[in-house]
């Protein structure tokens, strides 16, 4: 059985403020390497629990923050972007199960850290009229290819808000929220020893679950943070506006949104 790990930072025990997620400063390798250690627990879990193959994709900014040197060498890793699967690379490769693990809450949520993809540009993304946050999006991606979401970490926000979307799944809680920059945190140590656990307890009822799946066709809604991002994001051709901060565009495919997404994301970077 073949188990793909999507790696996120924010969810991880102990992060709590976004110096912890970004490059350049001390506190950011301290929770690259905490990352790590989840990362690796969660592989040590899934391979007592019978996997035969584990892939990482390492899904947090620029994809390139896990300590490969200190990481499980029995695991593969996806690392840098772009990539047409973004935080679900390597889903395509005949997957069982993924294992998402320090995800966070929703864009405007009152999880830690909380937001969708980017933070500067995207107040919030609804598909088919459903507001969805990461987990979300790329569960439903991973859904086009028949794969179920089976385990999950990150704070008690996260949970609470992702538990219906993926029914059956095991949920982790490395925290709780108590404000965007605010939390009761486990010790790192504690997190890595109840992921490990539970991603070996989740392997054996991996055919029971259900692939989460959004059926086209589909819409897309976009609020973004600044009416000026939306004037930005219209250049697409295809895109529509619908009110000062709103856009709204069709795709055929899970796949096809992620990617436009993503796109929209990078370009909004010439308004840094």
């Amino acid at each position: 059985m073949k188990i793909l790990i999507s790696t996120d930072i924010e969810g991880v025990a102990g992060v709590t403020h976004v110096e912890q997620t970004r490059n350049g400063n001390p506190e950011y390798e301290r929770a690259r390497a905490w990352m790590t250690d989840e990362a690796n627990a969660a592989i040590r879990g899934a391979f007592a629990g019978g996997a035969t193959e584990v892939i990482v994709n390492d899904s947090h900014g620029g994809f390139r923050n896990l300590l490969l040197d200190r990481l499980d060498p029995r695991a593969q890793t996806i690392t840098g972007k772009p990539r047409y699967l973004g935080m679900m690379a390597g889903v395509e490769q005949d997957c069982d199960a993924v294992y998402l693990i320090g995800y966070h809450a929703r864009s405007q949520s009152t999880g830690v850290l909380a937001h969708t993809i980017n933070s500067f540009a995207f107040r919030s993304v609804r598909v088919n009229g459903a507001e969805l946050g990461e987990a979300g999006l790329y569960g439903a991606l991973a859904g086009e290819f028949g794969v179920p979401v089976a385990l999950m970490s990150g704070d008690d926000v996260f949970l609470a808000e992702t538990a219906p979307t993926f029914p059956g799944a095991i949920g982790v809680e490395t925290k709780r929220a108590y404000g965007n920059t605010v939390c009761t945190s486990l010790a790192p140590s504690r997190a890595c020893a109840l992921i490990e656990e539970a991603a070996r307890a989740a392997l054996p009822h991996v055919r029971d679950l259900q692939p989460y799946a959004i059926h086209g066709p589909l819409e897309c809604e976009l609020t973004t943070q600044t009416p000026g991002q939306a004037d930005l994001f219209c250049q697409w051709p295809d895109m529509q506006r619908v009110d000062g901060s709103t856009l709204c565009f069709s795709a055929e495919s899970m796949r096809s949104l992620v990617r436009k997404l993503n796109c929209l994301s990078a370009m909004s970077f010439m308004l840094r």
